[in-house]
């Protein structure tokens, strides 16, 4: 049996200790938020945060989770959205919505680390998410206006 902390709450599997994290998060959990896009660690759809740092759940056995995991279902608050999510509503970023959460996690762990990035760091930052609809100008603008919306 392993027990993870996973969006505030103390949930328990029994999938083996090389399960990666996704497939527990998905099919153990029924955290269904989370996506499978490559299963090689190489899209970014799979993005969740552990202890605040973006990673990707498909390569990540749950036996070596150490710490807290936010996944997109965890990242809204009692008061409402977070202002990620916010952000992207407001710019319109989903087209097809497949890659979303992975993209909103990985910005969440940037925004986290670095609550005022500049364009650079945020491109450098959400290198390696992949958008097949090319929405990368709206995903730029969205995690601007969310930092700026968390900076006042």
């Amino acid at each position: 049996m392993i027990t993870l902390a996973v969006n505030g709450q103390t949930l328990s599997t029994e999938l083996p200790p090389e399960t990666p994290l996704l497939w527990v998060l998905r099919d153990g959990l029924g955290l269904t938020g989370t996506k499978y896009g490559c299963g090689v660690a190489a899209c970014g759809a799979c993005t969740v945060l552990v202890e605040g740092e973006a990673v990707r759940s498909c390569q990540l056995p749950v036996g070596e989770v150490n710490g807290a995991v936010t996944t997109i279902e965890g990242l809204a608050g009692a008061e409402g959205l977070h202002p990620l999510q916010k952000a992207w509503v407001a710019e319109q970023v989903a087209q097809c919505g497949y890659c979303q959460s992975g993209q909103i996690m990985q910005a969440a762990g940037l925004l986290m680390a670095n609550p005022q990035p500049s364009d650079a760091e945020i491109l450098e930052a959400m290198d390696g998410n992949l958008c097949r609809c090319g929405a990368y100008p709206r995903i730029l603008a969205a995690i601007k206006a969310a930092s700026a919306a968390m900076a006042g």
